[in-house]
């Protein structure tokens, strides 16, 4: 097939420039299905080795559980391998319907309403609730997909320093005093992560309620890593701090409870609201029924089990100390996620190749993801590594931070 010599000039440039900065990116592939250790095919030279996984998602690793493997299957029997259509035509099964009423439940919340991706989730609620000349109070540390549905909604959006609830607060008043002097009515919606993804650390929601409530703004906080991870049972940041819900808990399925697709958990009428105007629920094709009810059935695991909530506490806390132990410069963190910030890009890169190649996995991650000269290490634990795994990979990450001219492979 001949291509258009027209697409070089898009492409050419833009990966050239990615390749020299340590910035291009490349997929892995895996060989075995998600667990705490797995089989990865080395793009070199084609075998296969087996990795101490400490980079996934699935906090709680219950993609590979039996039960509830067998559960998604008897799902698939029962209703088919796709849903036929969007949620408001023909599109919408008994397993969603379920599966809302369980995130409802499991959240503290009137209702919930799911949506593909948790992608999608933000970028449909933040353009549905707000428009042009409406005010987002956005951290800066927020993820991309916050980012990209505040400019969606074409609404004014402040940025305000990372957890800063004295910068919130003036970029409030900054606003107030602008709408004010325009005659315009002020409407304002705060919104953060719960868990930031590249340093694990947390929002202070008592304070966030108290700075957005106090000025008759919108809170709305998205629960990607904090679901099944925060909190003694894993139901996030309130049930955390012991506080109050924001207005808006955007979550995923797609992390700790290990399915597929996104939620918007909170009351009655805003869930109603959502199911009418937010564009990424509407115009979209359902995710197929049993997907849902594997979600439904791992949500249900995660109730049934706090303790595994626990191991993977206690994993993380062991992770920590035991970096500080080989001298590493590390914080304990509140979430399942372990920054080691490296920062030359360069370097991370080496140490990640080096750790492979001695069956560990851990992603180098990079600008743009992080600020130029943040680059790190991002390792993020399951409930089921174990201790002898978690002392291995501190003692060997510590071995190759510290040795001064790491020469990858080639």
């Amino acid at each position: 097939m001949k291509m258009n010599p027209v697409i070089d000039k898009f492409t050419d440039a833009a990966l050239s420039e990615m390749r020299q900065n340590h910035t291009y990116r490349t997929m892995r592939l895996m060989e075995s299905p998600e667990a705490s250790r797995v089989l990865l095919r080395d793009t070199k030279d084609g075998t296969s080795r087996e990795q101490i996984l400490l980079a996934s998602n699935s906090y709680l690793d219950l993609a590979n559980i039996p039960e509830l493997k067998q559960a998604m299957a008897n799902a698939v029997l029962e209703w088919g391998t796709g849903s036929g259509g969007a949620r408001l035509t023909t599109g919408n099964k008994i397993p969603h319907v379920e599966l809302e009423t369980e995130i409802a439940r499991f959240k503290g919340e009137e209702a919930a309403i799911t949506f593909n991706t948790g992608y999608m989730a933000n970028v449909g609620t933040i353009s549905a609730l707000c428009g042009k000349g409406d005010y987002v109070f956005s951290d800066e540390l927020n993820h991309a997909s916050i980012i990209d549905g505040i400019r969606l909604s074409r609404s004014k959006c402040l940025v305000y320093k990372h957890n800063d609830m004295a910068d919130l607060e003036r970029a409030i008043l900054e606003a107030k005093d602008a709408a004010g002097k325009s005659g315009a009515e002020f409407r304002g919606m705060v919104v953060t992560d719960a868990v930031f993804s590249m340093d694990g650390d947390l929002a202070d929601l008592p304070e966030l309620l108290r700075v957005a409530h106090g000025h008759d703004c919108l809170l709305m906080i998205d629960e990607a890593h904090a679901t099944g991870v925060i909190g003694k049972t894993g139901r996030g940041l309130a049930e955390h701090y012991g506080c109050g819900h924001a207005d808006v808990t955007v979550g995923t399925l797609s992390k700790a409870v290990a399915a597929e697709g996104g939620f918007v958990a909170g009351s009655a009428k805003l869930i109603d609201f959502l199911r009418n105007k937010a564009r990424s629920f509407i115009f979209t094709t359902a995710k197929a029924p049993a997907v849902a009810a594997a979600a439904l059935n791992n949500l249900k695991f995660i109730d049934d089990h706090p303790e595994r909530v626990q191991q993977l506490r206690g994993n993380v806390d062991f992770f920590c100390e035991s970096l500080r132990c080989e001298g590493l410069d590390v914080a304990t963190s509140p979430s399942a996620i372990v920054p080691i910030v490296i920062g030359d890009e360069a370097k991370a890169m080496q140490v990640s190749e080096a750790l492979q190649e001695r069956g560990i996995l851990i992603p180098a991650i990079r600008y743009p993801t992080v600020a130029k000269g943040q680059a790190r290490l991002r390792a993020s634990l399951m409930a089921t590594h174990t201790k002898e795994e978690l002392l291995f990979a501190a003692h060997t990450l510590a071995e190759l931070c510290n040795t001064p001219n790491l020469v990858p492979r080639t």
